[in-house]
């Protein structure tokens, strides 16, 4: 310790040590050149099938021979000239060949850190390290580092986030988790088969595809219809399963973690306090659909999918099928103190509402309890989204020239996320006092709040 009146001297302290990526890093830079050339034939493909055509063999072989040494020095100066460094209060990240960039990333503004490992990467044993801070919207990341290093790397900026000195940050390693639940692939298969989407794209593709056909018999021109439709088909189906497959939730002192994927995995983490909105959506088919061995408690049983608003976070799905009376188990972890309010304690807009939006006002409810702020929106795929006081940045009431003829009017309500949460169609008077009370609650939760730190 430095005694009274003495400054310590910069020298006394320990040297910051660079590192450098993994070395199987360049084999991924090295593609950008190809990329460039790959862009430019897809962009203008009649102008590059004339170049080719062109090009003698020679030639060809000729340019193959500087293209590929090119690439590959390409691709290992950049990962030469890419340092990154811990230090006492920032990570430190220095790239840029031609053009240098220091990223300087304060230790308290992370607020998640992710894992993911590619197919390739998996292969080769390297992991990519992905940072959300707050204040920014692009993420930073290390690519590659070696798997185990990646997670103890990991390990110690969440150390060190969490207020633990840096000589011991080495020593806490990763926080133990504990497995709460697992998907099984038959469920979520089984639930992607009941999602209204993929069926509404087949039968947009079965309408659309003989129409064009029929009025254009031009194969091009179908194909061009056909390659999107099917592609949004398989992407709410084949894609999301491949995604979410062997979805995996576990609690740690860090967080709520979670695994998935078939063929690129990802280690997430849900940071505590950071959770501004959780939404519960049903799709109509899920709602009386039961697992083998459920029990069927709970508030009216069937599937749900969890998703989260989180502040400085691009997490966006806690579970993608879940039991209902599980999924509420799991709610409670992520907003302790607060419970789902039962489908029967969400009160519906008065019956004139159904003036200004028919029959879809039957899907919108609202309830307000001592800890959270609950609204629904949806008839055929329903939407509860549970909002905590203490996360309510403002309110506002919005009334339309319709809805005040109605005797209407919706109240939002904004989060640190930069999304609202919006009860419609309420009664005029009723929304003006919610207005004024939801203030007051606000106020109020965050003066009680728990602090907002990692293992805390």
């Amino acid at each position: 310790m430095t005694a009274p009146g003495v400054h310590e001297d910069v020298r006394d302290r320990p040297p910051v040590t660079e590192r450098r990526l993994h070395p199987v890093t360049p084999l991924r830079r090295a593609w950008a050149p190809v990329a460039v050339l790959i862009g430019w034939a897809l962009h203008d493909p009649d102008q590059a099938q004339r170049q080719l055509s062109r090009l003698t063999t020679t030639t060809l072989l000729t340019g193959l021979a500087v293209l590929i040494p090119a690439a590959a020095l390409y691709g290992f100066l950049t990962w030469w000239f890419t340092h990154f460094a811990v230090t006492e209060s920032e990570l430190r990240i220095r790239t840029g060949l031609l053009f240098r960039r220091t990223a300087h990333i304060r230790l308290e503004r992370i607020q998640a850190i992710d894992v993911t490992q590619p197919l390739l990467a998996r292969v080769a044993g390297v992991a990519k390290l992905r940072l959300d801070v707050i204040g920014t919207d692009k993420k930073d990341e290390l690519a590659f580092l070696g798997a185990g290093e990646a997670r103890a790397l990991r390990a110690e900026l969440l150390a060190r986030a969490a207020g633990f000195a840096p000589e011991t940050a080495h020593e806490v390693g990763e926080a133990p988790s504990r497995e709460i639940l697992r998907v099984p692939p038959g469920v979520l298969a089984v639930s992607l088969l009941l999602t209204g989407a993929t069926w509404g794209w087949l039968l947009v593709a079965a309408v659309v595809v003989p129409l064009l056909w029929t009025a254009t018999h031009s194969l091009w021109t179908v194909l061009a219809a056909a390659v999107p439709l099917f592609g949004a088909a398989g992407a709410s189906s084949v894609g999301r399963f491949v995604a979410e497959y062997d979805w995996t939730l576990g609690e740690s002192p860090d967080g709520l973690r979670i695994d998935h994927g078939l063929l690129d995995r990802a280690h997430e983490t849900v940071p505590p306090g950071r959770v501004q909105t959780v939404r519960l959506v049903e799709p109509l088919l899920w709602r009386r659909w039961r697992s083998p061995g459920s029990s069927g408690t709970g508030s009216g049983g069937g599937w749900v999918r969890v998703e989260l608003d989180v502040a400085g976070s691009s997490n966006s799905l806690l579970l993608p099928v879940a039991p209902r009376e599980l999924a509420e188990s799991v709610v409670a972890r992520v907003l302790p103190g607060v419970s789902v309010p039962p489908r029967e304690a969400l009160s519906r807009p008065p019956r004139r509402a159904r003036w200004c939006v028919p029959l879809w006002w039957r899907g919108y409810g609202l309830a307000v309890t001592d800890a959270v702020f609950a609204a629904r929106h949806g008839l055929l795929r329903r939407s509860l989204s549970l909002v905590p006081h203490a996360k309510v940045q403002s309110v506002r009431l919005v009334q339309g020239p319709w809805q005040r003829a109605r005797g209407v009017a919706d109240v939002h309500v904004d989060t640190g996320a930069n999304k609202s949460v919006t009860a419609r169609l309420r009664d005029a008077t009723e929304a003006a006092a919610l207005l004024h009370s939801q203030a007051e609650r606000s106020r109020t939760g965050r003066r009680d709040a728990r602090p907002d730190r990692w293992m805390a």
